[in-house]
C-alpha cells in the first residue's frame, strides 16, 4: 500500500482551509482517507469566533478517530457524530444557526479486507480506479444541478440553496446533513487505487478540461499529487479567459490524496 498527499494554499495572504489525513491500522489491514475543503466565510462574518481551519481540524480529527475506532458505524453515522461533537465544542460561544457558520465539503473512504466504503458531500471529488485502468468518479453533483443564477452571488446562494432542500449541502453544525451524503460500498478486489481532490485540485478536469477523470488519475500516478497541483497552478497563471471567475478566486486551495491499495 502506498499513500501520497499534497496541498497548496490558494494565496500566501490567507490560511489554507483544506484539511486531509489518512490512517492505517496497526494490524496492517485496511485504512481510511479523509478530505475536507473548508468554505471561506463572507466578509460580513459567520457568527463564529473560530476560523475555518479550526473547524476543519476539529471535524477532520473526529472523522479520522471514529473511522479507525468504530468499524461498527457507517460513514454516514461517523459524519453525524463528528459534526455533533464539533458543534458541541463551540456552541456556547458561537451562533451555529448562522447560514455561514464554519462548514466544509467532505470526502471519506474506508477499506478493510473485503470492501471499500465511501462518502461524498458537496463538490470535492473521489475517484476509484479498477485493475483494468478504468476510473469511476463518485460525485455529489447537486451544485451542478442548481437552477441558473442560484450561485450568482453569495446572498442568493445562502438564501436559496445552502443547506436547503433542492440546493446543496455541506458539513456545518447540523448532524442530519450526513443523511444527504452520497455513499456506497465497493468490493475491495474491484479497486486498485483511490484519489480524492478538493475542487481547487480538480480544476485540471472540471475547469480547464485538460483531460477526463481517467487522465487526471494518470497524472497522479505518473507525477504524484504535487505534480497535479503544479499543473493546475500553471494553467491558472496562463488563463487569459479568466475561467476562474465563476468560482471567484484566481487560485483556490488545492489538495490531492492518492492511495494505491
Amino acid at each position: 500500500m502506498r499513500i501520497e498527499l499534497a496541498t497548496a494554499a490558494g494565496s500566501p495572504e490567507r490560511p489554507n482551509e483544506d484539511w486531509a489525513a489518512t490512517a492505517l491500522p496497526a494490524s496492517g489491514q485496511g485504512g481510511a482517507l479523509i478530505l475536507l475543503d473548508g468554505v471561506s466565510p463572507p466578509r460580513g462574518g459567520d457568527g463564529c469566533v473560530h476560523s475555518v481551519p479550526w473547524f476543519t481540524a476539529r471535524l477532520g480529527g473526529a472523522l479520522v478517530e471514529l473511522s479507525g475506532s468504530r468499524p461498527d458505524l457507517t460513514l454516514r453515522e461517523i459524519l453525524a457524530v463528528s459534526i455533533r461533537r464539533t458543534a458541541d465544542t463551540h456552541r456556547p460561544l458561537c451562533d451555529l444557526s448562522h447560514v455561514r457558520t464554519p462548514q466544509a465539503t467532505v470526502v471519506m473512504a474506508r477499506w478493510d479486507e473485503r470492501e471499500v466504503e465511501h462518502l461524498v458531500l458537496s463538490d470535492s471529488v473521489l475517484l476509484f480506479e479498477a485493475h483494468d485502468g478504468s476510473v469511476r468518479p463518485l460525485l455529489d453533483d447537486r451544485l451542478d444541478r442548481l437552477p441558473p443564477g442560484t450561485l450568482s452571488s453569495e446572498a442568493i446562494a445562502d438564501t436559496r440553496a445552502r443547506n436547503k432542500e433542492g440546493g446543496f449541502f455541506t458539513a456545518a453544525a447540523d448532524p442530519s446533513v450526513a443523511a444527504r451524503a452520497v455513499t456506497g460500498r465497493t468490493p475491495l478486489d474491484q479497486v486498485r487505487a483511490i484519489a480524492a481532490l478538493t475542487d481547487g485540485a480538480a480544476r485540471w478536469t472540471e475547469m480547464f478540461h485538460e483531460g477526463d477523470w481517467a487522465d487526471c488519475l494518470g497524472v497522479l500516478r505518473g507525477e504524484g499529487t504535487q505534480g497535479l497541483i503544479d499543473r493546475v497552478r500553471a494553467l491558472e497563471d496562463a488563463d487569459t479567459e479568466r475561467r476562474w471567475l465563476r468560482r471567484g478566486k484566481t487560485h483556490d486551495d488545492a489538495t490531492a490524496v492518492y492511495a494505491v491499495l
